[in-house]
């Protein structure tokens, strides 16, 4: 129970933030962090939620997700 908010919480800043964004680098820098803290707070590798995370945000803004 404490996972999932502490997993909404982070979704909800994540958001927050991605509304300010205006470049590919901005939003890969708000993805590497959301990705860090989600897996740090799932006891996964934080290495590769910063990865997933940043590749998602550069990217997101090209297959039409965060226009």
């Amino acid at each position: 129970m404490r996972a999932s908010f502490k997993i909404i919480l982070v979704a909800a800043a994540t958001a927050t933030l991605a509304g300010c964004n205006a470049s590919d680098l901005e939003r890969a820098g708000v993805g590497a962090a959301a990705g860090g803290v989600t897996a740090a707070v799932l006891n996964g590798n934080v290495a590769t939620g910063v990865i997933v995370g940043a590749a998602g945000g550069a990217l997101c803004d090209d297959v039409g997700v965060c226009n």
